[in-house]
C-alpha cells in the first residue's frame, strides 16, 4: 500500500491544477497576432535564404554542367572512379577508366568535370 500512496503522490505532481485562457487582445488583434508571427516569418526567411537558394543554385549548375558534357571530358563519378568520357547515350556514359576498361554509368552518377592531365 505505500508503493501505491508514493506513486499517487508522485502522480499528482504532474497534475494540472488550474487552466486559465489567454486574454484575447481587445482591439487591434491583428496587429497582435502579425507580431506574434514575426519571429516564425523571419525564421523561415532565413532558412530560405541560407539552405534552399544555395542548394537549388547547385542543382542548376550541376544541371548545367551535364548537358555541356562531350566526348573525351574526364570525369569523376560520384563513387570516386576517374576516367574520360567515349560514348554518351541519353541516360548513359560509358567512361575508360583505364586502357581498353570501360565502364557504364547513368547521367546522374557524374559528379564533377575535371580538368584534363596532360
Amino acid at each position: 500500500m505505500k508503493i501505491l500512496s508514493d506513486l499517487s503522490k508522485t502522480f499528482n505532481l504532474f497534475a494540472v491544477k488550474n487552466a486559465y485562457a489567454a486574454a484575447s487582445p481587445a482591439n487591434g488583434g491583428w496587429k497582435s497576432t502579425l507580431l506574434n508571427f514575426a519571429p516564425l516569418i523571419a525564421i523561415v526567411a532565413i532558412f530560405y535564404l541560407l539552405v534552399i537558394l544555395p542548394q537549388q543554385k547547385r542543382t542548376k549548375d550541376h544541371k548545367k554542367m551535364l548537358e555541356s558534357l562531350k566526348v573525351g571530358d574526364e570525369v569523376l563519378t560520384n563513387g570516386g572512379i576517374f576516367g574520360i568520357i567515349t560514348g554518351i547515350a541519353e541516360q548513359v556514359f560509358t567512361i575508360e577508366i583505364a586502357k581498353d576498361v570501360k565502364i557504364k554509368v547513368t547521367k546522374s552518377a557524374i559528379a564533377t568535370k575535371t580538368i584534363k592531365q596532360q
